[in-house]
């Protein structure tokens, strides 16, 4: 038996983003955008990814002065969009929220 995540259908990407407010499909990738104090991203960038080790599933993690961007895929099914893709981008509104980050709709 075969370890390599299940890509989502089309018709399951659509359901499991209609439940995700804020995060928005590019490609085969789901990103949202929240505004941040530099030092305050720095201290989320860590917690997301303490939950990441723990969960074996990463973000790529963009930080710039008062913003930081997260782009979610997995790369182990081939760059593709799974169940483990919105179970990590719920997880990192959660932490966003904690840290007093602000969504950003660009």
């Amino acid at each position: 038996m075969s370890d390599v995540p299940v890509p989502l259908t089309e018709d399951e990407i659509v359901i499991a983003l209609d439940g995700m407010p804020g995060w928005r499909r590019d490609d085969d990738e789901i990103t949202r955008s929240y505004a941040i104090r530099y030092h305050g991203g720095v201290a989320m960038i860590v917690h997301v990814a303490d939950v990441e080790r723990l969960i074996s599933h990463h973000a790529d993690i963009d930080l710039r002065w008062g913003k930081i961007r997260f782009g979610i895929t997995t790369h182990d099914a081939g760059h593709k969009l799974t169940a483990a893709d919105f179970d990590l981008a719920r997880r990192i509104d959660a932490i966003a929220q904690a840290h007093g980050a602000e969504p950003l709709d660009d």
